[in-house]
């Protein structure tokens, strides 16, 4: 059984991992369609056409969709979201948007560098140490989203020689080991998908804490099929691997041939076995472990986030606004567990000022000048303003020894 959010969230998925296309990489579609679930409420006119289009759903069921996730986190991924403005910067208009936000999101003045840091590691079980956009005075508002999660798997994979990932696999004489699929707890079965055709289809499911879980899925097609194509596979498969039943699309192994397929091979033999026609189908799976570690950049029109900022600063009567998003992920698949976390996040800048002339002047002391050191006392008293030295610098010197080493404690 899927939510109204997975075809949404696949659709939004397309287009974030597209701009990655097929290097190694790891991204968070859920991290970034929330914050534009968010802040779609508050758009109109052009805007909010764009961002509807963008998030699969209309503005009001983004926002609903969004709030229930954001205010019953799931047990197994802890999340959180947040929108901070600088101080001074605030409007009415915006007050009335932040009243809409899920009551669990984090709202104020913007904190520091360092806060943003220590946000960051907070809600990512500290998987991600550094909130990826730097604070800057020209912020105006900031919203930002954390997932993680860090789960052990129900039954751990078994360790195998590396040579059993194929022949035609270049990772086998890379690699030493591999993992393996343990006799039982594991799901694996080859499925018929639209975007990539028939792919090898994995299943791990972690170790449930108060009824919930996590069921990480694995897909492989051809090494032909693109990258994008076999991901929208993997949502499609996604989709149905939660449950306990048979999976949509799933193949049967006596209607493929025997040999070698394009992610799998096929045996038969003669076994004992009580299926009712006599035919057994079995799975097993051979992967390898992985991790990553990426950032990307979300400013590009497809993703929603130019329109966000523009209905932000609409609300601050900021009429230009710059923006700066970004997305901080990663991810590591073992033997024993799985651990991921994403922090996204988008600033309003204040438009640039309008173009003018600057000029800079450089100070040179080439030749004689003149020194005066003047005592100065905050509270005024008889020293404030009485000049202590004064000199006629016109003999110029080297720096010292002791001008080139490192200062001493104490001066």
């Amino acid at each position: 059984m899927t939510t109204t959010l997975h075809t949404p969230l696949a659709r939004y998925a397309a287009r974030l991992h597209a701009d990655a296309g097929d290097r190694h990489h790891v991204a968070s579609p859920l991290g970034a369609w929330l914050l534009l679930a968010l802040a779609a409420p508050a758009a109109t006119g052009a805007d909010r056409d764009e961002l509807e289009d963008v998030l699969g759903v209309s503005a009001p069921a983004a926002a609903e969709l969004a709030g229930a996730l954001v205010d019953r986190p799931h047990p197994l991924v802890p999340s959180a979201t947040a929108v901070w403005q600088q101080a001074g910067h605030d409007s009415a208009r915006l007050a009335e948007w932040r009243a809409t936000l899920p009551r669990t999101t984090a709202t104020g003045p913007l904190p520091d560098q360092p806060g943003l840091d220590a946000w960051a590691r907070e809600h990512t079980l500290g998987l991600i140490d550094r909130f990826p956009l730097t604070r800057s005075p020209d912020v105006l508002l900031a919203l930002a989203s954390a997932l993680a999660t860090r789960i052990s798997w129900a039954d751990p994979f078994d360790l195998a020689p590396a040579g059993q990932l194929g022949r035609a696999s270049a990772w086998a004489g890379r690699l030493d080991r591999v993992l393996r699929t343990p006799a039982r707890g594991h799901r694996a079965w080859i499925a018929a998908t639209g975007p990539a055709g028939d792919v090898a289809v994995h299943a791990a499911p972690a170790v449930e804490r108060d009824g919930a879980g996590l069921v990480v899925v694995s897909v492989a097609a051809d090494p032909s099929v693109p990258a994008g194509d076999v991901l929208a596979a993997a949502y499609e498969v996604a989709a149905t691997a939660v449950d306990e039943v048979a999976p949509a699309g799933r193949r049967s192994l006596f209607a493929l041939p025997l040999g070698d397929g394009p992610a799998w091979t096929v045996r038969e033999r003669r076994v004992h076995t009580r299926a009712p026609d006599g035919r057994e189908e079995r799975h097993t799976a051979v992967l390898p472990c992985w991790s990553a570690r990426d950032e990307h950049d979300l400013t590009a029109s497809a993703l929603g986030f130019p329109a966000v900022v523009r209905t932000l600063g609409g609300l601050l009567g900021e009429p230009a606004p710059r923006l700066e998003a970004r997305q901080a992920a990663m991810a590591r698949y073992g033997r024993y567990g799985f651990e991921a976390a994403a922090v996204t996040a988008a600033f309003a800048l204040a438009s640039l000022a309008p173009e003018g002339v600057a000029r800079t002047a450089e100070l040179r002391f080439g030749h004689p000048y003149a020194v005066v050191a003047v005592a100065t006392d905050r509270d005024g008293g008889p020293w404030h303003g009485v000049p202590v030295f004064s000199a006629w610098v016109a003999e110029p010197e080297e720096p010292a020894a002791t001008d080139l080493a490192d200062p001493p404690e104490e001066f």
